[in-house]
């Protein structure tokens, strides 16, 4: 007799072979949704993400005991779940019962894939709801249907408009707290689309929920027969996407990275952030404008015949020219700008104000220079959209100023494209992200101002003068002995027949700086004039001296930026406070121990001292003589 019971047990696996190849394929083709929930504190957002995480059964039996129990602990009574729980991952928002952190969650239904960024609502955390926002193609902004539209209700929807987010849900969220109330729904969605367009918003999508008892989640709900719109799922399902990047726009690509794995392939690795790219276009290189021709589109997998937005690949080009990580590979016939000068909104993300005149480093794309800002045209009131003005930008705050870079950024208007529009703004010293922003336009004088050459060059002028120019920089508290010993450095070299000028911090506030003041922002201004001064006196090949006390060394060091590498000498006027404070032969330090002298540096101005000074010297251990002697000693051989 012939066994043949392995047989249906063959084509069992076989045919579960087959569905799970066919759901992974299926699963594989899913479209992606990039979407965030936002609001106001306490109107439900964590518990709406977590009804979507149950109800697309996305949690694991124990993840679901573990909630259950939980759930028992912050007092959630009979058999309801706290969904809140899911996304609440701190222990501090769990205590406090509140978002803090951008929480990100992946779920899908049949026909699409999903990330969701549950964004806090309090005010002092705007800065993370930004984070989140950056990526998404969708926003849901929930009203807590008990209070209505508030001030973060607002704030939260002119940043996702801001940002570009065209794609918004208005979910009036709780209404089993008031009994379903039709007039209560509709009252709140006339407000809301007054406000809506009051700040540029030409359409949403409102919809009556109750994430914790899932009205209009999933499933139509029996307690609002007289809403007829779609589900929340529904319309995650089948909105399309409005992304910036698309292919339909001109072909760009931000450099990510040089591919050399030998000597005989050399290809340009990045993300297409526009367009579409095909072997045999013409791509010119920017800010250089060097042209040549697509040979490959490189892959993991092989090479493409296209490749799209969205896309990571690396292009090998017909003609071996200069390209490298932070330059911009795009269509030929229609290139983006480079310029050094724009407008932008400025979102401020951090602790301390912005300030004026102080570089930060500014990275958009694979780019990364180094950026002032200026004092704001104005701030945005987001609950009345009036345009006020200011002098800085405090944490939250949303303003339009203009930035100046030290090199050409390429770019393209924020509302045309997001990657090359898009920019974050970070301090040199901490490392610490302080600002996003998004580029409105360059400025005309970027175009209209150009640099004219010279026949007679910076080498010349050093070459006649028979000297390597220098800026000698010196810094140190009042009262430390810096404009002494720099007098004193500076008739040696005169001596020595080395052609020399002298900048003292009181003489230039008799003219080049008379209108500067002595607040954080003057005196960033003042030495970023100083620092311009000096270096026009380096290209003229003079031996630079200059006293000022330069508190900061984040103004310090944009100086030595602007000049090439070792012709800029920091030199440390160590003082100790109480001996500086001891000799005060200005009087300053009565005056501000007094009251009488607001922002004086050592009393309540900082002074950061340098970390690496190239020369140091202390003048309660030597006199300004020897300390000159001892500067002209280190300086030696001076060519």
């Amino acid at each position: 007799m012939t066994d043949t019971t392995t047989e249906p047990v063959y084509q069992t696996e076989a045919l579960i072979a087959e569905d799970i190849d066919a759901y992974l394929d299926q699963h594989q083709h899913k479209t992606m949704l990039r979407f965030i929930t936002c609001g106001s504190v306490d109107d439900g957002k964590s518990t709406l993400i977590g009804r979507l995480l149950y109800d697309s059964k996305m949690i694991f039996e124990d993840q679901l005991d573990a909630l259950q129990a939980d759930s028992k602990k912050v007092g959630t009574q009979g058999q309801e779940i706290d969904f809140a729980l899911l996304v609440d991952g701190l222990a501090a928002e769990r205590e406090q019962g509140i978002t803090i952190d951008v929480a990100y969650r992946f779920f899908n239904t049949e026909k699409r894939k999903f990330i969701v960024a549950d964004c806090p609502g309090h005010e002092q955390y705007t800065r993370n709801m930004v984070t989140g926002a950056s990526t998404a193609d969708l926003a849901v902004i929930l009203v807590d249907a008990r209070k209505g539209v508030l001030v973060q209700t607002r704030r939260h929807s002119y940043l996702c408009h801001l940002i570009g987010i065209r794609n918004v849900v208005l979910a009036v969220n709780k209404m089993d707290l008031i009994g379903y109330d039709q007039a209560r729904y509709d009252a709140i969605v006339a407000d809301y689309a007054a406000f809506a367009k009051s700040i540029g918003i030409e359409a949403f999508t409102a919809m009556p929920i109750s994430g914790f008892k899932g009205d209009n989640i999933t499933t139509r709900s029996a307690s609002t027969p007289w809403y007829d719109g779609p589900t929340l799922v529904d319309h995650l399902e089948t909105v399309e996407v409005l992304s910036s990047v698309d292919a339909d726009k001109p072909f760009r690509l931000p450099v990510q990275w040089v591919n050399r794995p030998d000597l005989d392939f050399r290809g340009f690795a990045g993300l297409v952030a526009g367009g579409i790219v095909k072997p045999g276009d013409a791509v010119r290189v920017l800010p250089s404008g060097k042209t040549s021709t697509v040979t490959r589109i490189v892959t993991l997998d092989g090479d493409l015949d296209k490749a799209v937005a969205g896309q990571s690949v690396t292009l090998t080009f017909a003609d071996e020219i200069d390209c490298s990580r932070g330059n911009v590979i795009a269509a030929a016939d229609h290139p983006p700008q480079a310029a050094d000068q724009f407008e932008a909104t400025l979102v401020w993300m951090a602790d301390d104000a912005m300030i004026p005149g102080r570089a930060y480093w500014l990275k958009l794309a694979t780019q990364t220079v180094s950026a002032t800002v200026q004092a704001p045209k104005y701030v945005v009131n987001v609950n009345t959209m009036e345009h006020l003005a200011a002098k800085t930008l405090d944490l939250n705050a949303i303003g339009v100023a203009e930035i100046a870079t030290d090199k050409p950024l390429v770019f393209e208007p924020y509302a045309e494209n997001r990657t090359l529009g898009g920019f974050i703004l970070i301090d040199k010293l901490t490392n610490a992200t302080v600002a996003a922003g998004m580029i409105h336009f360059s400025l005309r004088r970027a175009q209209n101002v150009h640099w004219q050459p010279s026949d007679v060059t910076r080498a010349d002028h050093a070459g006649l003068k028979n000297q390597t120019p220098r800026v000698l920089w010196f810094t140190g508290l009042s009262g430390a002995g810096k404009s002494t010993i720099a007098n004193e450095v500076e008739k040696r070299l005169n001596i020595m027949n080395r052609h020399t000028f002298l900048l003292d911090g009181d003489n230039v506030r008799h003219g080049l700086n008379k209108d500067l003041g002595f607040t954080e922002a003057d005196r960033i201004e003042n030495i970023r004039r100083v620092g311009e001064v000096a270096k026009l006196m380096c290209d003229a090949g003079l031996i630079v001296l200059t006293a000022f006390i330069s508190p900061f060394r984040a103004e310090r060091e944009m100086v030595r930026k602007m000049l090439p590498e070792g012709e800029f000498v920091e030199i440390h006027v160590d003082t100790p406070l109480e001996v500086a404070e001891a000799r005060d032969v200005k009087g300053l330090y009565k005056k501000a121990r007094a009251g009488q002298l607001k922002n004086f540096t050592g009393i309540d101005s900082p002074y950061e001292p340098p970390l690496s000074p190239e020369i140091r010297v202390n003048t309660s251990e030597m006199t300004a003589e020897e300390a000159a002697e001892y500067i002209i000693r280190q300086l030696m051989p001076l060519k």
